[in-house]
């Protein structure tokens, strides 16, 4: 079997999503997610331009082979860039290879390590109030474990906290230029505290708590918001300090057992080397798109097992069906599965990107379908061309970039 056609398709229904569709010389197709939230252009040319061309011809039951080709051969190593685009590569030639053998494609992982893969969702508010709200809407969709975000007082635009049109579109994601957010630590540090006592006040102790700081944090600052929610007993803290510095973890650790998780913004396991041995966090949450596909991550995970620490899988809107099916079935064979984030997508998404996962009552499962179970219907996918797009940009009351 000869890889003979790869093929990449933009289309935007509400978000832009970038696919690799791979066509072998005896009729299957695979998919990959390649999508790069606000820079997918700039994969889309990585792959048209430079990495089609060398799949051509190519075996693709060779998927450790083809990987290391794409990763190697380059020179210029790792960048999300790169990354998404290898990603998309391994992806469609898992989906491919689990096709050829008539198995979805957790069978060609290892096999089932649990029944059922548990999820958790997002609940956010302008206040307190419009947040209970929001959980109490998580909660009657079935999600066993919800994050919390709010707006800060005194502060326009916060991220998490932003409205929707009526395609369940989140408006932020849709400016020709960035939105612009304002940022005020002290105050964050002040609100979050309340925010999580509000909620522990309605709901109870049981309900499992997230909480995102994106990276907007010195590492003293997270340090004393971790000691702060500590009788809250979150399920975690996300992202607490840009996690680059891999070392500002370690203060982060000394000071607080709130529990941390990292790694959204990470495309190798070099990203997380000092964090996993010295057990500096206790879950890896990287996405199967911006990691390099399913064998990097699946490396990784067997990794961070050695050292107690959990997979997270990275899954927001701007992961395509395409990059979540292939995480759902990550996540029901690895044996240190922690949780999964699941935000869905809207009915154009959904109807576009057709799958074999479910969600029931809070908890995914990836289906029997053989390979990663999801078909892209190209024809409605060209009625919804790309459209420009930005993630939002933080700034402090003086005008200033945050430097986070």
């Amino acid at each position: 079997m000869k890889i003979v056609d790869a093929t990449v398709v933009v289309t935007s229904p509400g978000r832009n999503f970038v696919t690799l569709k791979l066509t072998t010389d005896e009729g299957l197709t695979g998919l990959g997610d390649a999508t790069l939230n606000g820079r997918e252009l700039a994969v889309v040319s990585y792959l048209t331009d430079h990495v089609a061309p060398l799949l051509i011809g190519l075996d693709p039951h060779r998927i450790e082979d083809t990987w290391q080709y794409l990763y190697r051969g380059a020179y210029w190593r790792r960048g999300p860039v790169t990354m998404v685009a290898i990603a998309a590569v391994d992806v469609a030639l898992w989906d491919l290879k689990a096709k050829a053998a008539g198995l979805p494609l957790y069978q060609l992982l290892g096999g089932a390590s649990r029944d059922r893969i548990g999820t958790y969702g997002h609940a956010n508010g302008r206040d307190i109030p419009e947040l209970l709200d929001s959980v109490r809407a998580r909660l009657a969709e079935g999600y066993p474990a919800v994050r919390i975000q709010t707006g800060i007082p005194g502060l326009k635009a916060v991220y998490g906290v932003y409205n929707q049109d009526d395609a369940g579109d989140t408006v932020a994601h849709q400016q020709a230029r960035p939105l612009v957010e304002d940022w005020d630590t002290d105050a964050y540090l002040r609100h979050t505290p309340a925010v999580f006592d509000a909620v522990r006040a309605e709901f109870g102790a049981g309900l499992p708590l997230l909480h995102d700081a994106h990276h907007r944090l010195t590492p003293v600052q997270a340090a004393r918001l971790g000691k702060d929610l500590e009788p809250y007993r979150p399920f975690w803290l996300e992202d607490c300090t840009p996690a680059e510095n891999q070392e500002a973890l370690r203060l982060v650790r000394r000071h607080t057992t709130t529990p941390l998780a990292v790694g959204e913004v990470f495309n190798t396991v070099y990203d997380y080397q000092t964090l996993i041995t010295e057990q500096l966090i206790d879950y890896a949450r990287s996405a199967v798109t911006h990691f390099g596909g399913v064998t990097p991550l699946r490396k990784l995970f067997d990794f961070a097992a050695q050292y107690q620490v959990k997979s997270a899988v990275h899954g927001p809107e701007d992961i395509s069906p395409v990059g979540m099916a292939a995480a759902v079935h990550l996540d029901l064979a690895v044996h240190n599965f922690g949780i999964q984030e699941y935000s869905g997508h809207n009915s154009r998404t959904e109807e576009m990107f057709r799958h074999a996962y479910t969600f029931t009552d809070g908890y995914l499962h990836p289906g029997e379908a053989p390979g990663i179970g999801v078909e892209l219907d190209e024809e409605m996918a060209a009625a919804h061309p790309y459209e420009q797009a930005y993630l939002p940009v933080n700034r402090l009351r003086d005008g200033s970039v945050h430097d986070w």
